[in-house]
């Protein structure tokens, strides 16, 4: 049994989708089970009941934390059921770039600590850090329906943006297959985009020209209610905008043996998403 953490999510529901198709038995974890469907199971990274009773008779875990200041507490936690239960292999979804920036509110700290949890816990383990996901360009599908500029903070820094679909593909196989154990794999799509890049290929894929205007940093992260989030935000859109995360690994073609999917196939594949009625 696989136990599926996060299994409502992004890359959870492509997780549990593709153990299906395979007939691999998985188990979804989610707080309220009836979101799921299937073979779901409460479970609440604060509720250490809940978590032994997700954990419970799995045998490798997918462990997706949600960003925030208790992503490594939570991971803590997880990693102290799974012990107890005996699983034996956990595949966690990371960043790019995670490592301790000495600042414990930095996005890249959050994560190396939830990292650490895992790669000392008595299981085998796997790290996938993922780069920019294509799917976060749905934010800008109300601005593009509307024929608005797509925001953009970060300038000419160029992203090698991911598609969600290869992640789950890298976790499954992870998860299900062997040579994975102690590895790191940083995960990208095939090319290094900036945001008018992006804007250039769903014009492509909806048949007309969408624009981009550039939002300094400051008034964007003015607009975030959180302080917390705003501030890792806009250390974020700072961090992209100087080329720190200009990376492209070949990490899919690697594990999978084929190339990465392209932000243009996902335009393409979602452009109902950026189309107006009329479009």
């Amino acid at each position: 049994m696989i136990l599926i953490t996060g299994a409502t999510g992004t890359i959870g529901t492509e997780v549990t989708r593709l153990l299906a198709q395979a007939g691999v038995p998985a188990r979804a974890m989610t707080r309220d089970p009836a979101r799921a469907g299937g073979s779901a199971v409460r479970g609440d990274f604060e509720d250490p009941r809940s978590l032994a009773a997700a954990t419970a008779g799995v045998r490798a875990a997918l462990l997706l934390t949600g960003f925030g200041p208790r992503l490594a507490e939570h991971d803590r936690a997880f990693v102290a059921a799974a012990e107890k239960a005996g699983v034996g292999k956990i595949v966690k979804i990371s960043a790019i770039g995670a490592q301790d920036t000495g600042d414990p509110g930095d996005v890249a700290s959050q994560h190396a600590a939830g990292e650490r949890a895992v790669t000392g816990s008595s299981a085998a383990w796997t790290i996938l850090r993922p780069s920019m996901f294509a799917t976060n360009a749905l934010a800008w599908a109300d601005a593009v329906k509307a024929g608005q500029p797509i925001p953009n903070m970060t300038g000419g820094g160029r992203q090698g943006i991911v598609d969600p679909r290869d992640i789950a593909a890298l976790a499954v196989a992870a998860l299900t297959g062997s040579g994975h154990d102690g590895r790191v794999y940083e995960v990208t799509g095939p090319d290094l985009l900036t945001v008018a890049d992006q804007a250039e290929l769903i014009g492509k894929a909806i048949g007309r020209r969408v624009e981009t205007v550039d939002v300094p940093i400051e008034q964007a992260a003015a607009q975030i209610p959180d302080p917390a989030y705003a501030r890792a935000a806009a250390k974020g859109w700072a961090f992209i905008a100087s080329g720190g995360n200009a990376v492209v690994t070949t990490a899919v073609r690697d594990v999978l043996g084929r190339e990465a999917r392209g932000f243009g196939q996902w335009a393409e594949e979602n452009k109902k998403a950026f189309q107006n009625n009329a479009g």
